[in-house]
């Protein structure tokens, strides 16, 4: 009898200790749009690397987060962004919205992924473009080429056969849209998307869900970007990259604190490890270009 209660005591005191331990975790609530199969590991790392603080992320697509974030601006309710648009930063740093802090460490990213401005209002961390998924199954089966440029996609043959993330809720929709009008020009982007429109069947909310269509065979040709892709076709489904031969629009996605936190000490620490070596290992897991020298490493199908 003694020992089963010399046992409860100890079971009792050691779960004492856990939940002292947990209460001690500073939350950080973190809007992202990063893809959710990467979220788990970056939460993981973060939390291994800063014990007092529990990172909570919430994600939707870059639109939806953007117009949030905006919406927020008078009753803020996350403390940081962690994996959004630059782009969609540049309008957050405009508004007012992003709380100066410099990084420790930052001095060793590549220049070009650091706000100029002091102290450093958001910092980039990679860099995605858009990719093209073809189904070389269903492909063949209805007789279908293979696509090598944005043009191509505009032919007869591809009507009701392609998917993309709409550009008013998807980053890589906005991107694509912003790559054709750079790359052919206002007039002329404009008259490529009336034509694209022609041969689309379904805009979705968000940017990888037309590679996992494509993958899945409910349409040839999904436009999506290069992690989705490339993750897509590591899982087995029949797809080929395409980067057509034109250019490809492209974003940096990028980490800052929102003004206004009160948990500003807990974010500054995630910060700190969203610039860090040990973060970049992990971005260039997924994307061919990263913002800490040395940390990219060569991707299977996207090219050097």
């Amino acid at each position: 009898m003694l020992r089963k209660m010399m046992k409860t005591a100890i079971a009792v005191s050691l779960l004492g200790v856990m939940f002292s331990a947990t209460a001690q975790r500073t939350p950080v609530r973190v809007y992202s749009a990063l893809e959710a199969d990467q979220v788990k590991a970056y939460k993981e790392a973060a939390e291994k690397a800063i014990p007092d603080v529990e990172v909570q992320f919430v994600r939707d697509s870059t639109g939806v987060m953007t117009a949030k974030l905006i919406a927020e601006k008078a009753n803020p309710q996350a403390d940081m962004v962690w994996g959004l648009a630059a782009t969609s930063l540049m309008v957050l740093e405009a508004d007012g919205l992003l709380q100066g802090y410099t990084p420790k460490g930052v001095e060793k990213l590549n220049p070009r992924f650091v706000d100029s401005k002091k102290p450093t209002e958001w910092v980039g961390m990679d860099v995605w473009a858009a990719t093209i998924c073809f189904n070389t199954v269903e492909a063949a089966k209805r007789n279908i080429p293979k696509p090598e440029t944005w043009k191509d996609l505009t032919k007869p043959i591809y009507k009701g056969q392609i998917t993309m993330p709409h550009p008013a809720s998807s980053g890589t929709g906005f991107l694509d849209v912003t790559g054709w009008l750079q790359t052919f020009g206002e007039v002329e982007g404009w008259k490529y998307m009336d034509a694209l429109h022609e041969n689309v069947a379904q805009y979705v909310h968000s940017g990888s869900k037309p590679c996992r269509q494509a993958g899945a065979g409910e349409f040839v040709i999904g436009i999506s970007f290069e992690y989705r892709a490339n993750a897509t076709k590591a899982s087995g489904a029949p797809v080929d990259l395409v980067f057509p031969k034109e250019g490809l629009g492209w974003d940096m996605e990028a980490a800052a604190i929102l003004k206004g936190t009160k948990k500003l000490e807990a974010a500054k620490k995630v910060m700190d490890f969203a610039v860090s070596k040990e973060a970049n290992d992990l971005y260039a897991k997924s994307y061919a270009i990263t913002a800490y020298p040395g940390t990219a490493k060569p991707l299977p199908n996207v090219p050097a």
